[in-house]
């Protein structure tokens, strides 16, 4: 087989067939000469091939050039393409630049009365990451597709995080929810990718803390919750922007327990404990601060929410340690301490602080919790306690999501936090100022849910 080199072809005016050389031979164009098919020829044109425009990314209404294709962003509204008049062998080709074509459609315009595939109106492509290629081959079919495809920019097909861990329940029908009301492991055991999802939704809530004798009520457990951008549910106002990106391997779940009330003797007025901290991969959220119990010459204690005072001493401080958003509130003080009635501040709660007793009406309320709808369900947790009193009078409400509130009018304990949702302890009072009266009540315990996108 030879090559035949030329360098030079002079302009014919006479109809007939040159002949260039043997069957096999090639034919070698020198740079910078250009071929044109006259439109009668065949074997020219295009090989099923364009060139693709990256310098020029499509996000309005355009017409497409014969032998151009185009990156088109969606991902701000619906675009629209004309298609080139239409000759023989033309070739257009368009790709979801951005993977929104499923939000936000492209159109292509057949230009006029000219048909796509047989049909004189337009094409719609409505699917994530499709691209097309469009050649035209007469007036009866107009444009006919001859390649089309889905993710053809990365290649990659959408995965979705696999775990294991807690009670699982499915929700919204592509959600997984992985519920610790105790210590566990979260596996994961497939990390997914950008196109499926690859990070969690998260809510961590740490042991509420237990009421003082005769005192303040119990700080709610700190609530921590962040959504992924992947789910679609009503999250709490505390609520971190974002989830957590996971990676395969185990997750320690740590799920704290609550304070423990203390009994009135053989030290009076002794302050409730604080609840535990409860733990999911880098979020800790912190354990309620215990209630002050009258007499015991202190405060309540600070914790995620900070916890009542009893008579006469301060509430504790909420938020401490501090993260963002808070994941507590403040504690309330007790009220004045002068008899013959005494009366305990109420717990902080996520949201709202704990209210300051008053010893003409009782103990002051707890502060209420955060709502989400994490489960499914929208629940409120991380309720403060009520704060007690004595003298009869009646204690403080528990805060919404799980406070417990303090005593009923009387010699009485106060209600404990609620098990699995952080809440307060509410305090306990005596009939008479003498009364050593009932022992401190305790938090409840926390709670870790975690919720993907699996499908």
């Amino acid at each position: 087989m030879s090559e035949i080199k030329v360098n030079k072809i002079s302009p014919r005016t006479a109809c007939g067939t040159t002949t260039l050389g043997d069957s096999g031979d090639s034919f070698v164009i020198p740079s910078g000469v250009t071929i044109t098919n006259n439109g009668t020829q065949t074997g020219f044109g295009r090989t099923g091939t364009v060139d693709w425009q990256t310098g020029s990314i499509k996000t309005s209404t355009f017409t497409a050039v014969n032998g151009e294709g185009y990156f088109v962003d969606t991902s701000s509204g619906a675009v629209t393409v004309n298609l080139p008049a239409g000759s023989a062998g033309a070739i257009v080709a368009f790709s979801d630049y951005t993977r929104t074509f499923g939000t936000n459609n492209l159109t292509i315009n057949p230009n006029g009365s000219e048909k796509i595939g047989g049909v004189a109106d337009d094409a719609i492509l409505d699917i994530n990451g499709q691209a097309i290629t469009l050649v035209y081959v007469d007036g009866t079919e107009g444009w006919i597709n001859i390649q089309n495809a889905e993710d053809t920019e990365t290649g990659v097909t959408p995965a979705f995080v696999t775990a294991t861990g807690g009670t699982i329940t499915t929700v919204c029908t592509n959600f997984k929810v992985h519920t610790f009301t105790g210590p566990g492991t979260f596996t994961v055991t497939c990390a997914g990718n950008a196109r499926g999802s690859n990070t969690v939704s998260y809510m961590v809530i740490a042991g509420g803390g237990a009421s003082g004798v005769n005192g303040g009520g119990g700080g709610a457990g700190g609530f921590r919750e962040g959504k992924a951008s992947t789910c679609s549910y009503t999250a709490s106002p505390l609520d971190a922007g974002s989830g957590l990106p996971v990676t395969a391997q185990a997750y320690p779940i740590t799920v704290g327990g609550g304070g423990s009330g203390n009994p009135n003797s053989p030290t009076p007025g002794r302050p409730g404990d604080n609840g535990s901290n409860s733990i999911f991969s880098t979020i800790t959220s912190t354990g309620g601060g215990g209630g002050d119990g009258y007499g015991a010459g202190g405060a309540g204690a600070q914790g995620g929410s900070g916890g009542g005072g009893g008579a006469g001493s301060s509430g504790g401080s909420g938020n401490t340690p501090p993260v963002s958003p808070a994941q507590g509130t403040n504690g309330a003080a007790g009220g004045a301490d002068t008899g013959p009635s005494y009366a305990g501040g109420g717990g902080g709660g996520a949201t709202v602080a704990g209210s300051v007793g008053s010893p003409p009406v009782g103990g002051g309320a707890g502060g209420a919790g955060a709502t989400t709808s994490i489960n499914s369900t929208p629940t409120a947790r991380a309720g403060g306690g009520g704060g007690g009193a004595w003298d009869s009078k009646p204690g403080g409400a528990g805060g919404s999501g799980g406070g417990g509130a303090g005593n009923p009018a009387g010699n009485n304990p106060g209600t404990a936090g609620t098990t699995n949702t952080g809440g307060g302890g509410g305090g306990p009072g005596s009939a008479t100022q003498g009364d050593l009266g009932p022992a401190g009540v305790n938090g409840g315990s926390g709670i870790v849910i975690i919720r993907y996108k699996f499908q």
